[in-house]
């Protein structure tokens, strides 16, 4: 009998946790991590070094790196209501729209991803419309060719794009787990909202150097 028929989810050893895993890294992109970005999230500074971590561990060890890039329509847009900083008179993470940020050398495209974490060669990149990773992308396609079974997740927004995306996760049948401190909002009481929820129904929560133990 498999172990999800008998056991709930605590008791779920970390080696079923992590099984051919997949490491996910949303939307760490200038318009929302730079200085002075039209979506600044400071705190998502914090977790360069965490994600950097977990994508060294996972190229050592051969397992799939994913990186989402969230772009706006260029056209009004539903999302616009809740972010107008995606209208004209901003361009946020507008497609090839370039940005100056006080903390960068020179002008950026404000939708890449940000060089701290440039993407390899042989890395994912996903680009989607709205919140949720596996929306209208052919994400869940993607990692079933590479025969991935549980991913984790990382970067920002905490309880926008990276619980959305997590959730998408568990409806597609992934194992999955949250990386606590690779993680960020602009908002702390939403950011612990959202993973104390996570783990009661969704999957886990834990933080970086548990997983390197456990990877």
């Amino acid at each position: 009998m498999d172990s999800a028929e008998t056991l709930v989810a605590n008791e779920i050893p970390h080696s079923q946790r992590l099984i051919n895993p997949a490491l996910l890294v949303i939307d760490m992109q200038n318009d929302f991590v730079r200085e002075g970005a039209p979506l600044e999230v400071p705190d998502a500074r914090a977790t360069v070094q965490p994600i950097n971590r977990l994508i060294g561990k996972f190229r050592e060890r051969g397992h799939p790196i994913v990186f989402t890039r969230f772009l706006a329509r260029q056209a009004p847009d539903l999302l616009w209501l809740w972010s107008p900083q995606c209208r004209p008179e901003t361009k946020c993470c507008w497609k090839d729209h370039i940005r100056s940020y006080p903390d960068a050398p020179h002008p950026l495209q404000c939708a890449q991803v940000i060089d701290e974490l440039a993407p390899g060669a042989g890395d994912v990149v996903i680009d989607k419309y709205g919140y949720g990773a596996f929306h209208d992308t052919d994400l869940d396609k993607r990692l079933r060719a590479l025969d991935v079974k549980s991913i984790l997740v990382t970067g920002t927004v905490t309880q926008i794009c990276i619980e959305e995306s997590a959730r998408e996760a568990f409806h597609f049948g992934y194992r999955t787990t949250i990386v606590s401190d690779a993680v960020s909002s602009f908002a702390p009481d939403l950011h612990a909202a959202t993973l104390k929820n996570f783990a009661m129904k969704f999957g886990w929560t834990t933080d970086t150097d548990t997983l390197l133990q456990w990877l």
